[in-house]
Protein backbone atom coordinates (compact mmCIF):
# COMPACT_ATOMS: atom_id res chain seq x y z
CA UNK A 1 0.00 0.00 0.00
CA UNK A 2 1.14 3.53 -0.92
CA UNK A 3 2.01 5.07 2.28
CA UNK A 4 0.21 8.23 3.64
CA UNK A 5 1.37 11.40 2.91
CA UNK A 6 2.86 13.77 6.29
CA UNK A 7 2.67 17.31 6.20
CA UNK A 8 2.26 18.50 10.13
CA UNK A 9 2.49 21.74 11.20
CA UNK A 10 3.46 21.86 15.05
CA UNK A 11 4.71 24.69 17.27
CA UNK A 12 7.53 24.34 19.55
CA UNK A 13 9.07 26.84 22.12
CA UNK A 14 7.35 29.89 20.08
CA UNK A 15 8.80 28.58 16.87
CA UNK A 16 7.39 26.96 13.70
CA UNK A 17 8.57 23.64 12.53
CA UNK A 18 7.13 22.17 9.22
CA UNK A 19 7.26 18.55 9.13
CA UNK A 20 7.17 16.73 5.96
CA UNK A 21 6.99 12.58 5.39
CA UNK A 22 4.96 10.12 3.32
CA UNK A 23 5.03 9.50 -0.09
CA UNK A 24 4.81 12.94 -2.37
CA UNK A 25 3.91 11.34 -5.42
CA UNK A 26 1.74 11.17 -8.44
CA UNK A 27 -0.36 8.30 -6.49
CA UNK A 28 -1.02 11.14 -3.46
CA UNK A 29 -1.15 13.97 -5.47
CA UNK A 30 -4.76 14.83 -4.94
CA UNK A 31 -4.38 14.73 -1.02
CA UNK A 32 -0.97 16.51 -0.78
CA UNK A 33 -2.79 19.73 -2.94
CA UNK A 34 -5.31 19.76 -0.49
CA UNK A 35 -3.29 19.75 2.62
CA UNK A 36 -0.98 22.05 0.86
CA UNK A 37 -3.83 24.47 0.58
CA UNK A 38 -4.80 24.57 3.80
CA UNK A 39 -1.65 25.54 5.01
CA UNK A 40 -0.56 29.35 6.00
CA UNK A 41 1.71 30.56 2.86
CA UNK A 42 4.11 31.84 2.41
CA UNK A 43 6.12 30.07 5.16
CA UNK A 44 7.50 32.55 7.77
CA UNK A 45 10.86 33.14 7.80
CA UNK A 46 11.83 31.57 11.22
CA UNK A 47 9.37 28.21 10.31
CA UNK A 48 12.18 25.18 9.70
CA UNK A 49 11.92 22.32 7.69
CA UNK A 50 12.22 18.31 8.39
CA UNK A 51 11.94 16.29 5.53
CA UNK A 52 13.53 13.53 7.10
CA UNK A 53 10.10 11.44 7.59
CA UNK A 54 9.64 12.27 3.55
CA UNK A 55 10.18 8.48 1.92
CA UNK A 56 9.07 8.54 -2.02
CA UNK A 57 9.43 11.64 -4.19
CA UNK A 58 8.81 11.94 -7.66
CA UNK A 59 8.52 14.85 -10.35
CA UNK A 60 4.90 15.43 -9.47
CA UNK A 61 5.70 15.63 -5.66
CA UNK A 62 8.61 17.78 -6.22
CA UNK A 63 6.74 20.25 -7.88
CA UNK A 64 4.35 20.45 -5.63
CA UNK A 65 7.30 21.12 -2.86
CA UNK A 66 8.47 23.51 -5.03
CA UNK A 67 4.85 24.95 -4.90
CA UNK A 68 4.86 25.17 -0.96
CA UNK A 69 8.21 25.91 0.09
CA UNK A 70 9.71 28.80 -2.73
CA UNK A 71 12.59 28.88 -4.58
CA UNK A 72 14.91 30.04 -1.48
CA UNK A 73 13.65 27.16 1.00
CA UNK A 74 14.31 24.20 -1.85
CA UNK A 75 17.70 25.96 -2.66
CA UNK A 76 18.70 25.52 1.22
CA UNK A 77 17.10 21.67 0.84
CA UNK A 78 19.20 21.16 -2.06
CA UNK A 79 22.68 22.10 -0.10
CA UNK A 80 21.89 20.47 3.08
CA UNK A 81 23.25 17.28 2.65
CA UNK A 82 21.90 15.67 5.46
CA UNK A 83 18.45 16.70 4.65
CA UNK A 84 17.81 14.82 1.65
CA UNK A 85 19.45 11.88 -0.77
CA UNK A 86 21.17 12.76 -3.68
CA UNK A 87 18.79 11.77 -6.18
CA UNK A 88 15.71 13.70 -4.61
CA UNK A 89 18.19 16.78 -4.29
CA UNK A 90 19.19 16.75 -8.35
CA UNK A 91 15.10 16.08 -8.80
CA UNK A 92 14.26 19.45 -6.68
CA UNK A 93 17.09 20.89 -8.48
CA UNK A 94 15.80 20.14 -11.76
CA UNK A 95 12.38 20.77 -11.37
CA UNK A 96 13.12 24.21 -9.16
CA UNK A 97 14.84 25.27 -12.69
CA UNK A 98 12.09 23.87 -15.09
CA UNK A 99 9.31 25.51 -13.06
CA UNK A 100 11.74 29.05 -12.53
CA UNK A 101 11.92 28.83 -16.52
CA UNK A 102 8.29 28.32 -17.44
CA UNK A 103 7.28 31.23 -15.33
CA UNK A 104 6.03 33.63 -17.96
CA UNK A 105 7.90 36.93 -18.22
CA UNK A 106 5.37 39.83 -16.44
CA UNK A 107 3.31 41.63 -19.58
CA UNK A 108 4.61 45.28 -20.45
CA UNK A 109 2.14 47.93 -19.71
CA UNK A 110 -0.42 48.58 -21.79
CA UNK A 111 0.49 51.88 -24.10
CA UNK A 112 -2.61 54.30 -23.93
CA UNK A 113 -4.82 54.95 -26.96
CA UNK A 114 -3.45 58.18 -27.85
CA UNK A 115 -0.08 56.34 -27.92
CA UNK A 116 -0.71 53.83 -29.96
CA UNK A 117 -2.66 56.49 -32.28
CA UNK A 118 0.40 58.37 -32.76
CA UNK A 119 2.70 54.62 -33.64
CA UNK A 120 0.31 53.99 -35.74
CA UNK A 121 0.41 56.63 -37.63
CA UNK A 122 4.21 56.98 -37.13
CA UNK A 123 4.65 53.61 -38.67
CA UNK A 124 2.26 54.89 -41.58
CA UNK A 125 3.79 58.02 -42.32
CA UNK A 126 7.78 55.21 -42.09
CA UNK A 127 5.79 53.05 -44.64
CA UNK A 128 4.91 56.07 -47.31
CA UNK A 129 8.56 57.71 -47.00
CA UNK A 130 10.30 53.81 -47.91
CA UNK A 131 6.73 53.73 -50.65
CA UNK A 132 7.88 56.91 -51.29
CA UNK A 133 12.00 56.84 -52.02
CA UNK A 134 11.27 53.11 -53.66
CA UNK A 135 9.28 54.99 -56.21
CA UNK A 136 11.83 57.40 -57.22
CA UNK A 137 14.64 55.33 -57.37
CA UNK A 138 12.40 53.23 -59.63
CA UNK A 139 11.61 56.11 -61.73
CA UNK A 140 15.15 57.43 -61.78
CA UNK A 141 16.33 53.39 -62.59
CA UNK A 142 13.63 54.09 -65.97
CA UNK A 143 15.19 57.07 -67.01
CA UNK A 144 18.50 55.45 -66.93
CA UNK A 145 17.68 52.75 -68.94
CA UNK A 146 15.83 54.93 -71.28
CA UNK A 147 18.27 57.25 -71.64
CA UNK A 148 21.23 54.32 -72.58
CA UNK A 149 18.40 53.20 -75.28
CA UNK A 150 17.67 55.75 -76.76
CA UNK A 151 20.69 56.18 -78.52
CA UNK A 152 20.79 52.12 -79.67
CA UNK A 153 17.91 51.63 -81.92
CA UNK A 154 18.55 48.45 -82.18
CA UNK A 155 17.59 47.53 -78.82
CA UNK A 156 14.55 49.31 -79.28
CA UNK A 157 11.06 47.18 -78.46
CA UNK A 158 9.07 48.45 -81.63
CA UNK A 159 6.55 45.01 -81.10
CA UNK A 160 5.76 45.58 -77.65
CA UNK A 161 5.55 49.04 -77.74
CA UNK A 162 2.75 48.84 -80.44
CA UNK A 163 1.15 45.94 -78.78
CA UNK A 164 1.56 47.51 -75.26
CA UNK A 165 -0.48 50.87 -76.90
CA UNK A 166 -3.72 48.96 -78.34
CA UNK A 167 -3.68 47.71 -74.79
CA UNK A 168 -4.01 50.70 -72.81
CA UNK A 169 -5.24 53.22 -75.43
CA UNK A 170 -7.18 51.79 -77.93
CA UNK A 171 -9.44 49.21 -76.14
CA UNK A 172 -9.76 51.90 -73.46
CA UNK A 173 -10.61 54.24 -75.70
CA UNK A 174 -14.65 53.30 -75.63
CA UNK A 175 -14.79 53.31 -71.45
CA UNK A 176 -13.00 56.38 -71.17
CA UNK A 177 -15.03 58.09 -74.09
CA UNK A 178 -18.57 56.59 -72.35
CA UNK A 179 -17.47 57.83 -68.66
CA UNK A 180 -16.40 61.41 -69.29
CA UNK A 181 -19.58 61.50 -71.65
CA UNK A 182 -21.88 60.91 -68.60
CA UNK A 183 -19.98 63.14 -66.59
CA UNK A 184 -20.28 66.14 -68.77
CA UNK A 185 -23.64 65.69 -68.93
CA UNK A 186 -23.82 65.21 -65.19
CA UNK A 187 -22.09 68.23 -64.47
CA UNK A 188 -24.19 70.36 -66.85
CA UNK A 189 -27.13 69.32 -65.04
CA UNK A 190 -25.95 70.26 -61.77
CA UNK A 191 -24.67 73.63 -63.30
CA UNK A 192 -28.21 74.58 -65.30
CA UNK A 193 -29.51 73.19 -61.69
CA UNK A 194 -27.87 76.14 -59.40
CA UNK A 195 -27.34 78.45 -62.10
CA UNK A 196 -30.93 78.76 -63.82
CA UNK A 197 -31.70 80.50 -60.19
CA UNK A 198 -29.25 83.45 -60.72
CA UNK A 199 -30.34 83.76 -64.27
CA UNK A 200 -26.91 82.71 -65.56
CA UNK A 201 -27.90 79.31 -67.30
CA UNK A 202 -25.85 80.11 -70.04
CA UNK A 203 -22.57 80.32 -68.05
CA UNK A 204 -22.93 76.29 -68.02
CA UNK A 205 -21.38 75.82 -71.40
CA UNK A 206 -18.23 77.96 -69.48
CA UNK A 207 -18.23 75.74 -66.57
CA UNK A 208 -18.31 72.81 -68.30
CA UNK A 209 -15.50 73.47 -70.60
CA UNK A 210 -13.43 75.10 -67.39
CA UNK A 211 -13.69 71.78 -65.56
CA UNK A 212 -12.80 69.30 -68.85
CA UNK A 213 -10.12 71.27 -70.24
CA UNK A 214 -8.53 71.65 -66.78
CA UNK A 215 -9.24 69.16 -64.83
CA UNK A 216 -11.88 66.10 -65.21
CA UNK A 217 -10.41 65.25 -68.72
CA UNK A 218 -6.82 64.34 -67.47
CA UNK A 219 -7.86 63.04 -64.11
CA UNK A 220 -10.95 60.80 -64.39
CA UNK A 221 -8.66 59.68 -67.73
CA UNK A 222 -5.66 58.59 -65.24
CA UNK A 223 -8.09 57.58 -62.32
CA UNK A 224 -9.59 55.19 -64.87
CA UNK A 225 -6.03 54.00 -66.08
CA UNK A 226 -5.12 53.70 -62.76
CA UNK A 227 -7.33 50.92 -62.37
CA UNK A 228 -7.62 49.23 -65.70
CA UNK A 229 -3.80 49.60 -66.57
CA UNK A 230 -1.91 49.55 -63.39
CA UNK A 231 -3.46 46.55 -62.43
CA UNK A 232 -2.56 45.02 -65.50
CA UNK A 233 1.28 46.11 -65.19
CA UNK A 234 1.39 44.64 -62.14
CA UNK A 235 -0.56 41.30 -62.71
CA UNK A 236 1.51 40.85 -65.62
CA UNK A 237 4.98 41.74 -64.42
CA UNK A 238 3.92 40.10 -60.76
CA UNK A 239 2.88 36.43 -62.64
CA UNK A 240 6.45 36.33 -63.87
CA UNK A 241 8.12 36.95 -61.24
CA UNK A 242 5.83 33.95 -59.33
CA UNK A 243 6.69 32.24 -62.46
CA UNK A 244 10.59 33.11 -62.11
CA UNK A 245 10.39 34.07 -65.68
CA UNK A 246 12.12 37.38 -64.54
CA UNK A 247 15.20 35.19 -63.43
CA UNK A 248 14.98 33.53 -66.65
CA UNK A 249 15.45 36.98 -68.31
CA UNK A 250 18.11 38.11 -66.34
CA UNK A 251 19.91 34.33 -66.73
CA UNK A 252 20.06 35.21 -70.18
CA UNK A 253 21.76 38.10 -69.89
CA UNK A 254 18.37 40.61 -70.88
CA UNK A 255 17.74 43.96 -68.78
CA UNK A 256 14.20 43.24 -67.18
CA UNK A 257 13.39 46.92 -67.02
CA UNK A 258 14.44 47.54 -70.82
CA UNK A 259 12.49 44.65 -71.82
CA UNK A 260 9.47 44.60 -69.85
CA UNK A 261 8.85 48.46 -68.41
CA UNK A 262 9.90 50.55 -70.91
CA UNK A 263 7.65 49.23 -73.68
CA UNK A 264 4.99 50.09 -70.88
CA UNK A 265 6.07 53.47 -69.59
CA UNK A 266 6.32 54.51 -73.07
CA UNK A 267 3.10 53.27 -74.35
CA UNK A 268 1.15 54.95 -71.78
CA UNK A 269 3.30 58.11 -71.65
CA UNK A 270 1.96 58.21 -75.58
CA UNK A 271 -1.97 57.00 -74.62
CA UNK A 272 -2.72 59.06 -72.27
CA UNK A 273 -2.15 62.52 -73.93
CA UNK A 274 -4.25 60.72 -76.65
CA UNK A 275 -7.24 59.46 -73.89
CA UNK A 276 -6.97 63.02 -72.30
CA UNK A 277 -8.25 64.24 -75.50
CA UNK A 278 -10.88 62.15 -76.36
CA UNK A 279 -11.90 62.68 -73.04
CA UNK A 280 -11.90 66.41 -72.85
CA UNK A 281 -14.23 66.08 -76.49
CA UNK A 282 -16.74 63.61 -74.91
CA UNK A 283 -17.07 65.22 -71.84
CA UNK A 284 -17.51 68.46 -73.75
CA UNK A 285 -19.97 66.63 -76.48
CA UNK A 286 -22.15 65.39 -73.27
CA UNK A 287 -22.30 68.41 -71.48
CA UNK A 288 -23.77 70.16 -74.77
CA UNK A 289 -25.92 68.15 -75.31
CA UNK A 290 -27.76 68.40 -71.73
CA UNK A 291 -27.54 72.35 -72.74
CA UNK A 292 -29.14 71.51 -75.79
CA UNK A 293 -31.74 69.88 -74.48
CA UNK A 294 -32.42 71.21 -71.23
CA UNK A 295 -31.26 75.38 -71.26
CA UNK A 296 -32.22 75.66 -75.14
CA UNK A 297 -28.53 76.53 -76.04
CA UNK A 298 -28.29 75.45 -79.54
CA UNK A 299 -24.95 73.60 -80.23
CA UNK A 300 -24.04 77.06 -82.43
CA UNK A 301 -24.25 78.95 -79.58
CA UNK A 302 -22.55 76.35 -77.20
CA UNK A 303 -19.22 76.21 -79.75
CA UNK A 304 -19.12 80.09 -80.13
CA UNK A 305 -19.06 80.51 -76.09
CA UNK A 306 -16.76 77.57 -76.19
CA UNK A 307 -14.10 79.41 -78.74
CA UNK A 308 -14.04 82.09 -75.79
CA UNK A 309 -12.62 79.71 -73.58
CA UNK A 310 -9.01 80.79 -72.71
CA UNK A 311 -6.45 78.04 -74.77
CA UNK A 312 -4.47 77.77 -70.88
CA UNK A 313 -6.99 76.14 -69.52
CA UNK A 314 -6.58 73.38 -72.16
CA UNK A 315 -2.90 73.35 -71.61
CA UNK A 316 -3.02 73.49 -68.27
CA UNK A 317 -4.78 70.11 -68.37
CA UNK A 318 -2.48 68.77 -71.25
CA UNK A 319 0.62 68.90 -69.36
CA UNK A 320 -0.67 66.90 -66.39
CA UNK A 321 -1.04 63.99 -68.96
CA UNK A 322 2.48 62.72 -69.50
CA UNK A 323 3.46 62.89 -65.29
CA UNK A 324 0.68 60.92 -64.72
CA UNK A 325 1.38 58.19 -67.30
CA UNK A 326 4.84 58.02 -66.36
CA UNK A 327 3.89 57.81 -62.23
CA UNK A 328 1.17 55.51 -62.97
CA UNK A 329 3.20 53.05 -65.15
CA UNK A 330 6.61 53.29 -62.45
CA UNK A 331 4.03 52.56 -59.83
CA UNK A 332 2.36 49.53 -61.46
CA UNK A 333 5.41 47.98 -62.57
CA UNK A 334 7.33 48.58 -59.37
CA UNK A 335 4.27 46.55 -57.77
CA UNK A 336 4.98 43.90 -59.92
CA UNK A 337 8.30 43.54 -59.29
CA UNK A 338 7.69 43.36 -55.44
CA UNK A 339 5.32 39.98 -55.66
CA UNK A 340 7.02 37.49 -53.89
CA UNK A 341 6.16 34.40 -55.44
CA UNK A 342 2.53 33.15 -54.37
CA UNK A 343 -0.80 33.74 -56.11
CA UNK A 344 -1.79 35.39 -52.95
CA UNK A 345 1.06 37.86 -53.21
CA UNK A 346 0.40 38.33 -56.96
CA UNK A 347 -3.25 39.64 -55.32
CA UNK A 348 -2.31 41.68 -52.57
CA UNK A 349 0.71 43.88 -54.75
CA UNK A 350 -2.25 44.22 -57.97
CA UNK A 351 -4.67 45.83 -55.33
CA UNK A 352 -1.88 47.90 -53.52
CA UNK A 353 -0.81 49.56 -57.58
CA UNK A 354 -4.17 50.03 -57.66
CA UNK A 355 -4.75 51.88 -54.46
CA UNK A 356 -1.39 53.91 -54.67
CA UNK A 357 -2.09 55.06 -58.57
CA UNK A 358 -5.52 56.83 -57.47
CA UNK A 359 -3.84 58.44 -54.59
CA UNK A 360 -1.36 59.64 -56.36
CA UNK A 361 -2.83 60.66 -58.90
CA UNK A 362 -5.13 62.91 -57.29
CA UNK A 363 -2.14 64.18 -54.50
CA UNK A 364 -0.15 65.57 -57.97
CA UNK A 365 -3.51 66.91 -59.57
CA UNK A 366 -4.56 68.90 -56.05
CA UNK A 367 -0.64 70.02 -56.04
CA UNK A 368 -0.83 71.15 -59.53
CA UNK A 369 -4.26 72.68 -59.03
CA UNK A 370 -2.71 74.87 -56.20
CA UNK A 371 0.70 75.46 -58.37
CA UNK A 372 -1.47 77.67 -61.30
CA UNK A 373 -3.97 79.29 -58.96
CA UNK A 374 -1.08 80.54 -57.13
CA UNK A 375 1.04 81.46 -60.31
CA UNK A 376 -2.73 83.08 -62.36
CA UNK A 377 -2.36 80.07 -65.35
Amino acid sequence: MTTAPCSDLLHMDDATRLRIGGAWTLANYNRLQQQIDALQRPLAANQTVDVQALTALDTAGAALLVRLLGADRIQQLIAAEDQLPAARRALLHTVSNALAASVPSPQPARASSVMQLLAELGALVATFGRALLALLGFIGLILETLARTLLQPSRWRVTALVAQMQQTGLNAAPIVALLTFLVGAVVAFLGATVLSRFGASIYTVMLVAFSFLREFGVLLTAILLAGRTASAFTAQIGSMKANEEIDAIRTLGLNPIELLVLPRVLALLITLPLLTFIAMLAGIFGGALVCALSLDISPTLFLSILQDTPAKHFWVGMAKAPLFAVLIAAIGCLEGFKVSGSAASVGAHTTSSVVQSIFVVILVDAGAALFCMEMGW
